[in-house]
Parts: structure tokens; sequence; C-alpha cells
């Protein structure tokens, strides 16, 4: 068995990584969250075109075409690169499903180990399951993961004023919020701003799965 240290993780290996986490109940189906597959290309290229209008307002700008970034030629690159940073310890990458189908994904990315022990957090979902608390659901797991497994102190996440849908995600998990980052990212082409949000250890002892359990939000399987 692998020693485990709280800042350093398992010594040898990448804590966290690879996991699967779920199954929950919410209220688009079963919800599972684990590493992404090569085989994925096909699905993630299939909402990421349909849904090209709804997700390029919130992403980073990206150089290129992208229906050429998004294409199912481009996943195998992207994949590679994600598993590429995962086992080098810098990344936790997650694909999001739901009834067994691609439906997201959740990155905890810029992980910095020792004193620190940060991340910050990502999450992009289709607009099939957008609204019925799939996004919620797969943050509170992987932030749970984080805490536990991966040997994280804090979570950090950015987001646009203007994305509702995300800021009530992050809210509604308990993240707090800390501050305006001005001209943070380059976004849909221009410079923006975002919140900053963040949550440690000490502000969910118990976990944000149980919490949004007892809430009703969702249900284990």
């Amino acid at each position: 068995m692998a020693e485990l240290n709280h800042r350093q993780g398992p010594v040898g290996r990448h804590p966290g990584w690879p996991a699967r986490l779920g199954p929950l109940r919410v209220r688009a189906g079963i919800l599972e969250v684990r590493k992404p597959r090569l085989s994925d290309g096909a699905a993630w290229s299939r909402i990421r075109r349909r849904d090209r209008r709804h997700l390029e307002t919130w992403e980073p700008t990206a150089p290129g075409d992208w229906d050429n970034n998004n294409a199912t030629f481009a996943w195998p690159g992207q994949w590679s690169t994600l598993r590429g940073l995962a086992r080098r310890g810098m990344s936790l990458p997650f694909v999001i499903t739901v009834d067994g189908a691609f439906a997201g994904q959740v990155t905890v990315g810029n992980i910095v180990r020792g004193s620190l022990c940060s991340a910050w957090i990502g999450y992009w979902v289709g607009t099939h399951v957008a609204g019925r608390g799939v996004a919620t659901a797969a943050a509170a797991l992987v932030v749970d993961h984080c805490f536990r497994e991966g040997g994280l102190h804090r979570l950090e996440a950015t987001v646009r004023p203007e994305n509702t849908p995300s800021v009530r995600v992050l809210t509604r998990l308990g993240f707090r919020e800390e501050g305006l980052f001005r001209r943070y990212l380059d976004v849909a082409g221009a410079w923006r701003d975002h919140l900053c949000f963040a949550m440690t250890t000490e502000d969910v002892p118990s976990g944000l799965v149980s919490r949004l359990v007892a809430q009703g939000r969702a249900e284990h399987v």
C-alpha cells in the first residue's frame, strides 16, 4: 500500500486519479464521474459542436476554428494531454456521464502541493442536461474527492458575473465569493472580468454530496 502524506499525496503515484465517482441520481438521470477515455471523442465532439453558441460565450478564447478544435480528430490530442497532466500530478481530469452517456467534463487544474495544497476547478455540461442538477452534483463529487483522496486544502473557481447558471452552481455548493478579477481571461474575443469563488476543507467537514442528499437535490444509488 502506498504511503499517504496529506500534503504530498501517496508516494509514487498521483493522489486522486484515476477514479470513478458516484453514482448519484439527479433530475437528469444516473450521474457518474470518471476519467476520460480515448473512445469519448465522438460524443465529446458531437456535444461541443452542437452547443458552440452556449459554450463559446463562457470558455477562454482558443486559437483556430471552433469546429476543428472540437472535431473528433482533435480529441486524441486533448485526451493525451489531460492524461499526461494527470500522471504528472498537475491535474485531475474527469468526464461526466448521465445514464452512461457523455454529458460534460469537470477538470481540476494547476494543482500545487506543499504548504498551499490548492487548485482550480472548472466544468461544462451539454445543453441537453443543463439546469437538471448535473453540474452541481458532478462538482460536488469532485470537490469531495479532492478534499479527501486528493489531499487538497483549497479549491478556486472563476466565472464571469454574467454567467448566472454557473454562479448559481457555485453558491448552491457553498463556495464563497472572494473578489473580482479585472480583465482576467480572454473569453469570446475580449478580456473579461471574472468573479473568484473559493472553498477549503474546513467549509465542508461532512462533504458536499451529503449536503446535496440532505437537501433532496441528489440521491445515492
